[in-house]
């Protein structure tokens, strides 16, 4: 059975699927080619890739193309986006350059990345489509990207750059994670997918409460 979606709907899901494809191929103007991994190598670039081909399955659906709601994997870019915009501004109120190894960045970027662009996903998530419906899937989900971008900035972006510099390690892409030994870092990483987890089970939470407000 399909669900009919209003037009207003409809409307907000392509500004959010427009929104997340213009940034995307936005980075490709913005991000050193010469640099191993490109801005993959950013967490924040690994939340818009996410809500991006979240936007495009819920555009998909809300047009009629699908029936899938992928919701663990819409629950894991709510996770995402949120650990996103907690981490950068609780590193950026502190000092801008444990975030940015190349200063700062034009607003417009700034302010989608790590604001805007995750609250459009949230809003969607939570109060049209339904998230959180399944919350061991959505924890293995989370914890499968989360521990993939790990891997893939200790395995292949860290040995492969050179830049930014730290007092015990060069390559990673945000500057504080250079000046961390092995050992800090995997404690850094361990508490970041602690948060996570607990991000994850407050929307669990919020979720529940919508349902039966609604």
């Amino acid at each position: 059975m399909t669900t009919k979606f209003s037009p207003t709907v409809t409307y907000f899901r392509w500004t959010i699927f427009l929104l997340a494809l213009g940034f995307w191929f936005y980075q490709f103007t913005q991000t050193s080619l010469d640099a191993f991994g490109w801005q993959f190598r950013f967490l924040t670039i690994w939340g818009l890739t996410a809500n991006l081909v979240v936007s495009w399955m819920m555009l998909r659906l809300v047009l009629g193309k699908s029936t899938k709601t992928y919701n663990p994997l819409v629950s894991a870019t709510v996770v995402l986006g949120a650990i996103v915009v907690f981490m950068y501004w609780k590193l950026w109120f502190i000092n801008p350059a444990l975030v940015n190894s190349n200063g700062p960045i034009v607003w417009y970027q700034e302010y989608y990345l790590h604001a805007l662009g995750p609250f459009l996903m949230m809003v969607d998530a939570f109060f049209i489509l339904g998230v959180f419906r399944n919350i061991v899937r959505t924890l293995v989900t989370m914890l499968a990207v989360f521990v993939s971008y790990i891997a893939w900035v200790e395995v292949l972006v860290r040995p492969l750059n050179s830049f930014p510099e730290g007092k015990a390690a060069n390559g990673l892409p945000y500057p504080f994670l250079n000046d961390m030994v092995m050992d800090e870092r995997l404690v850094f990483y361990a508490t970041t997918i602690g948060t996570a987890v607990v991000f994850m089970l407050i929307g669990w939470v919020v979720s529940r409460v919508i349902v039966k407000l609604g």
